[in-house]
C-alpha cells in the first residue's frame, strides 16, 4: 500500500527546515594536517607571519655587492676599478665586511654582506683577476630585496577560510609552516535504492538500469568539500534496507539515499526513516524533484533524493550541498557562478510549483532542455538551470534569465 506526501514543503521552508536540522546535528571541526597534504583545503583561521620574508636582506641579481658610493659618476669611459674580496653564493655567508674601495662578488639569492648597500650587476662591470670595474651607478639598495619587504613577522598571511592553492602553500612553506589547521571534511555516504538497479560489473538483463546517482551524487559532494562514500545498491526491501541504513550511519556523518522516496507501492524509505527517526520533509513543492525527504536517525541527517537523475542532481545542489560546503568551511555565495542572458525558446512552468529548468549556453543564449527527469544525458548537456518561480506560467523567447552554473 502506497502512502501519501504528509509533509510537503514550499521550497523556501524546505532550505530552512534542511538548514535547521544540519545545525542541529553538526558543527563545523578542526583538523590539524601536513602542509604538504593541504591543497584544495580551506584554512579554519587566520594565519600569521611567524617570520620577516625575506628574513635577511637579498641580492636580486648576479653581480657584485658594494657601498653604492663607489659607483657614482662610473661610466665605460669613466669607471671605478674595486678590489675583489670574496665570492657569495645563495645560502653561503661570509665575515668580511665591504668597505670603500672593496666588494664581494655575488649571486642571486645570496644575503647581502655587511657594509654593502647594493648590487651592481655583473652587465656593467668588467672583472679582471681580483678587481673590478664598476661601469654604472647605482643607487642605495638597488637590486636588494630589503629584510621584511615582502612581509613582516605578525602579518597577516593568509585568512580564514581561504581556499589553499599551490601559491597559497608555497606561502605557508616560506614562512616554515609544517602543518596547517583547516575545516575537517564531513563525510558523506550515497545508497541508491531499487530493485530495477544494478552495478556496471553485472550483465544488463531486459528491465535493468545500470546505477547512476551513487557516484554522481557522491562526486558532488566531494566537489563541496567532503569525503564522499558510494555505500552500494539496495533493493526495496524495508528491513533490508533499515539494517543498511543503520550500519551505515556508523560510518559516515550525513547520509544520502536515492530513490524510494515518492508514494508508490515500492517506496519504504520513508516509512524506514519513520520508524527508526523522525522524518521533517516528505515532498518539497518543485519541479524536478518533489518526492524528497529530511529526517534525522540517530542524530545525524538522512536525505532522500529522488531517483531519477536529473531529479536528484538539482535537489542535492539546491537544497544539500550548501549545508555540506558550510561544514566543510567553503562559502558557497562566493563561489557560486551565475549568468544571465537571453532565453532562446519558451519554458512553460506549473502554476504553483517552483521549476529548476535545465539548460545550456548556445551561441550567447540560454536554451532549455526539455527532457523527462530520468533522462540521463540532459546533464551532460546542461551548463545549469533556470529557477522559474511558481507564480509564473510562462518565460518567453527573448526574457533575460539567470543560469545558476553548476559547480
Amino acid at each position: 500500500m502506497g502512502t501519501e506526501f504528509l509533509k510537503i514543503k514550499e521550497s523556501d521552508d524546505a532550505k530552512k527546515i534542511i538548514g535547521n536540522l544540519f545545525n542541529k546535528c553538526y558543527a563545523s571541526k578542526i583538523e590539524e594536517i601536513d602542509v604538504e597534504d593541504s591543497y584544495n583545503r580551506v584554512l579554519y583561521e587566520d594565519i600569521y607571519s611567524l617570520i620577516d620574508f625575506p628574513s635577511f636582506d637579498k641580492a636580486l641579481k648576479d653581480g657584485f655587492a658594494i657601498k653604492a658610493e663607489d659607483s657614482y659618476g662610473t661610466n665605460e669611459e669613466n669607471p671605478n676599478t674595486i678590489d675583489v674580496i670574496d665570492f657569495l653564493e645563495a645560502g653561503s655567508t661570509t665575515n668580511k665586511v665591504v668597505e670603500k674601495g672593496k666588494c664581494i662578488e655575488i649571486s642571486t639569492g645570496a644575503a647581502l654582506p655587511d657594509g654593502a648597500d647594493g648590487i651592481a650587476m655583473v652587465e656593467f662591470c668588467y672583472k679582471h683577476d681580483d678587481k673590478v670595474d664598476i661601469l654604472k651607478s647605482i643607487t642605495p639598495y638597488q637590486d636588494v630585496a630589503r629584510k621584511g619587504s615582502d612581509m613582516k613577522e605578525g602579518d597577516l598571511l593568509l585568512k580564514q577560510k581561504e581556499v589553499l592553492n599551490p601559491g597559497k602553500i608555497g606561502v605557508l612553506l616560506s614562512q616554515g609552516f609544517k602543518t596547517v589547521d583547516v575545516y575537517k571534511k564531513p563525510v558523506v555516504g550515497v545508497i541508491s535504492t531499487g530493485n530495477e538497479l544494478i552495478s556496471q560489473d553485472e550483465d544488463l538483463n531486459y528491465g535493468k538500469i545500470y546505477d547512476v546517482n551513487s557516484e554522481m551524487i557522491k562526486s558532488s559532494a566531494i566537489s563541496y568539500g567532503a569525503i564522499g562514500k558510494s555505500l552500494g545498491i539496495v533493493k526495496d526491501d524495508y528491513d533490508i534496507l533499515k539494517k543498511k541504513i543503520e550500519s551505515s550511519l556508523e560510518e559516515v556523518d550525513i547520509l544520502i539515499c536515492s530513490g524510494g522516496t515518492s508514494a508508490g507501492l515500492g517506496d519504504v524509505l520513508k516509512h524506514v526513516l519513520d520508524e527508526i527517526g523522525e522524518v521533517f520533509i516528505h515532498g518539497i513543492s518543485v519541479q524536478p524533484g518533489k518526492p524528497t525527504i529530511a529526517a534525522i536517525v540517530n542524530g545525524k541527517v538522512v536525505i532522500g533524493l529522488p531517483g531519477n537523475p536529473v531529479s536528484a542532481i538539482v535537489i542535492f545542489n539546491v537544497f544539500v550541498a550548501p549545508q555540506i560546503a558550510k561544514l566543510s568551511g567553503y562559502d558557497i555565495n562566493q563561489n557560486k557562478k551565475t549568468i544571465k542572458a537571453k532565453l532562446s525558446k519558451k519554458i512553460h512552468s506549473p502554476l504553483g510549483r517552483l521549476q529548476y529548468q535545465m539548460v545550456r549556453l548556445k551561441n550567447g543564449l540560454v536554451e532549455p532542455i526539455f527532457k523527462d527527469s530520468g533522462a540521463i544525458f540532459s546533464l551532460s548537456e546542461a551548463d545549469g538551470y533556470v529557477k522559474v518561480l511558481k507564480s509564473i506560467e510562462l518565460v518567453d523567447v527573448g526574457e533575460v534569465v539567470e543560469v545558476n552554473l553548476f559547480n
